[in-house]
């Protein structure tokens, strides 16, 4: 098995390509050890020292790890956790884990938030996948959009910039009652 190894963005986060379907489809983010029970390959990974955040695509796991630590020391633990997990046959997910996506919006503005949802979908999220994150609709409030930033998003210097001038200026484009785009802790 040949894994490969992609940068991103976010320099505290790598990009791991096993060469193989991760989820199939939908992602899935786990930003502490605790979460990453719902899965073996996630806790896999956490076991490795200085590993802080896992987030899985359908073909990529993004991890991030402490600033403290440096790359070169502990890549070759996380690939071998990866491979070891894939080879072993297990299910990435346990059970009938849910995929993240869009949160749900119940009110007035039904058919802005579906507008909202569907530019994410098709112009939005496949750009962040290839960065090795994600990003969903958290809500909708008085034209202020709020996004749940995950995987290499979460935490990127650039994030910021990304949020603001790409994913504002589209929405607003696009959709006039949106004034404003924020980020949401998760």
């Amino acid at each position: 098995m040949f894994i490969q190894t992609e940068s991103t963005p976010n320099p505290a986060t790598l990009k791991f390509l096993p060469g193989q379907d991760v989820l199939g489809a939908g992602t899935a983010d786990f930003p502490t050890a605790e979460a990453a029970e719902a899965s073996a390959l996630a806790t896999r990974i956490f076991k490795v020292s200085g590993v802080t955040g896992v987030f899985f695509g359908a073909d990529f796991v993004t991890v991030t790890k402490d600033d403290a630590v440096d790359w070169d020391h502990i890549k070759p633990a996380i690939l071998g956790a990866i491979m070891e997990h894939f080879q072993s046959g297990q299910a990435v997910m346990a059970g009938e884990a849910a995929a993240s996506g869009h949160a749900e919006h119940t009110g007035e503005d039904g058919e802005i938030v579906e507008q909202i949802k569907e530019l994410l979908d098709t112009r939005v999220r496949p750009a962040v996948a290839q960065d090795g994150g994600d990003i969903t609709f958290h809500g909708f409030d008085r034209g202020i959009v709020y996004l749940h930033m995950q995987g290499a998003c979460a935490g990127c210097p650039s994030s910021t910039l990304t949020l603001k001038m790409g994913i504002e200026n589209l929405l607003k484009h696009y959709i006039p009652e949106v004034v404003e785009v924020r980020p949401v802790a998760a």
